[in-house]
């Protein structure tokens, strides 16, 4: 195919797309444009290539942020030159601050119309600044640079995406005219001559060997000497970048014998029942200062990202530990809080593996206790919460962690919803993987990150969003034709902004409601009928569970909306935050 292209464009096109197909790559997410029709029409028709279309460029973008979250595996986002970057800007972020692999293959003019005022160009060299892992400024292809040079770089490209220290990349391809497929008059045979062997084969022209991933026994031993003198150690699980991490974090604190705490986007918070280890209800338990001044731990092992509940953060830094230990495979410096007195880079599961040979199993007491307290939250949450219970957005996701079945992947939309499930997510239902966009939190792009979740999950998917987070993304909802499996959208639609009734602005009376709360007055039936989906809209909780497992069953996807009242959803969390207070002092 590559021998047969009709012009040196093409050309080099189509081995951007056998380069990235032979490293791993063969989902492209593609927003259609006019610069960007070598690098189209290269995907389009490459046997092995899946492409994704989409008319909005940042719902592409977040699609392709989505397909990376779930698999691991960077995918491809192609766009035309132009604004049409900048639309991708977001999810470039969001992908750069929580290490999602990503490969950005954009179009751009060549030389001699930059700076020049042609249209539709703009400088798009390092145009995200230093979010990319690499950035390469491909030049307009030229029979002058030996093809060998287009498959090196894509493989420096794909070895920079999912190095440990994951991230996008970002080539910028120049192309003359012509853009089409058609001829230009280059015997394209005759270039690609030095690269017969390479084509016949179905191997990378270039392969990297993976990086070491296990720890010195230098660094293990001091690890294991500063967690000797723990009195009191706690062992943290936060946002992990594989799932074979998660079961090496619970087979190393049953070793420990230490509590540990997951947050929802560990993989362990989900699908488990209480006992020991396993310590839930984080930000509930910490928030209580009697509490937490009988049980501070005096050695912590944070393993993975930062954690969702804040309270738990807070905690800490008022019972600052004798010793931080923070394990993560990138380099990076993950220490909002100033805390962290040993960083370690290295794999997760091979470090707990490696450190679990070199401890005795024991028991902890103090680990029984947290257990215990958890239990009792636990036990609160489902009087207040369970049953006959009022429908309200604590309620809601405590019920839909409950009801979520085995195969599907759970999405979790910033702000509220994120929140809600981490607090009061029930114990005993399904394990199942867990998403969200938390590097940079923003409320954008989530549907189209729900999709490439769906696409990369390869299984049927739940998203809980708020109505703000759908406003921002209602287009993406198109996106959802391209599921094997039909999604479920439960929007919680509380009319505006209810995180903001959790800050200190919520008492400036004047400002708040226009300014913070921002009511819209929107319902979204009509957004569900325009994109072909199911809509449900329960009143209470008895027919949310009904209207969720129907959509589960359903051979379409379907928009539960539940309708809910921000002033009081802070009322109920302020309501059981005392009730935790009380049962625990």
């Amino acid at each position: 195919m590559i021998f047969d292209a009709p012009n040196l464009n093409r050309c080099w096109a189509d081995l951007i797309v056998e380069a990235c197909v032979r490293g791993g790559v063969n989902t492209f997410f593609v927003a259609p444009g006019s610069r960007s029709t070598p690098l189209t029409t290269a995907a389009a028709a490459h046997p092995q290539v899946r492409t994704v279309v989409h008319v909005d460029e940042r719902g592409t973008a977040f699609a392709a942020l989505g397909y990376g979250r779930a698999t691991g595996r960077p995918a491809a986002w192609i766009t035309t030159s132009g604004t049409a970057l900048a639309n991708g800007y977001p999810a470039v972020l969001e992908a750069s601050q929580d290490e999602v692999p990503m490969l950005l293959l954009t179009a751009d003019r060549p030389p001699e119309l930059r700076h020049t005022g042609a249209n539709q160009t703009l400088d798009q060299v390092h145009l995200y600044g230093r979010a990319p892992r690499w950035f390469f400024d491909l030049p307009a292809p030229t029979v002058e640079i030996p093809p060998a040079f287009v498959l090196t770089t894509v493989a420096q490209a794909l070895h920079r995406a999912s190095a440990p220290s994951a991230g996008p990349v970002h080539l910028n391809s120049m192309f003359r005219e012509p853009l089409a497929p058609t001829p230009d008059g280059v015997d394209v045979a005759a270039y690609l001559a030095p690269l017969k062997a390479w084509h016949t084969s179905d191997r990378p022209y270039t392969t990297y060997a993976a990086p070491r991933q296990h720890s010195a026994p230098t660094e293990l031993a001091h690890v294991q000497a500063l967690m000797a003198e723990a009195e009191r150690g706690w062992l943290l699980a936060g946002p992990m970048p594989h799932p074979a991490d998660h079961e090496a974090a619970m087979a190393l604190a049953e070793t420990l014998g230490w509590p540990l705490w997951t947050d929802v986007g560990s993989g362990l918070r989900l699908g488990q029942g209480l006992g020991s280890p396993l310590v839930p209800y984080a930000d509930l338990l910490t928030d209580v200062p009697s509490w937490m001044e009988r049980h501070a731990p005096d050695v912590v092992l944070h393993l993975g990202r930062r954690l969702t509940a804040k309270r738990l953060g807070q905690a800490l830094q008022r019972h600052r530990p004798r010793h931080y230990i923070t394990v993560h495979p990138s380099p990076e410096r993950l220490d909002p809080t100033h805390q962290v007195t040993f960083r370690l880079q290295a794999d997760i599961r091979a470090f707990c593996e490696d450190l679990a040979k070199r401890l005795d199993a024991r028991s902890a007491g103090h680990t029984a206790a947290l257990v215990d307290a958890a239990q009792h939250v636990d036990t609160l949450l489902t009087d207040r919460l369970d049953g006959e219970a009022p429908l309200s957005e604590p309620s809601v996701a405590r019920l839909l962690t409950r009801l979520l079945p085995t195969e599907q992947a759970l999405v979790l939309s910033s702000s509220m919803p994120i929140r809600d499930v981490d607090l009061f997510g029930a114990l005993g239902g399904a394990r199942v993987p867990v998403y969200a966009n938390r590097g940079v939190s923003g409320i954008d792009g989530l549907v189209a990150t729900a999709a490439g979740v769906g696409l990369g999950h390869d299984g049927p998917i739940t998203l809980l969003i708020g109505d703000l987070a759908l406003l921002h993304d209602l287009n993406a909802l198109a996106l959802l034709r391209h599921l094997a499996h039909p999604a479920v959208l439960v929007v919680i639609n509380n009319d505006g902004g209810g995180i903001f009734h959790f800050l200190p602005i919520a008492e400036a009376k004047e400002v708040f409601e226009p300014y913070f709360g921002t009511p819209h007055g929107y319902t979204f039936e009509g957004a569900a009928q325009q994109f072909g989906l199911r809509y449900e809209a329960p009143s209470s909780l008895t027919a949310f569970a009904e209207a969720y497992q129907g959509a589960c069953a359903a051979s379409t996807s379907t928009l539960i909306e539940v309708r809910t009242d921000r002033t009081a959803t802070h009322a109920l969390h302020a309501s059981l935050r005392r009730a935790v207070r009380d049962l625990l002092r």
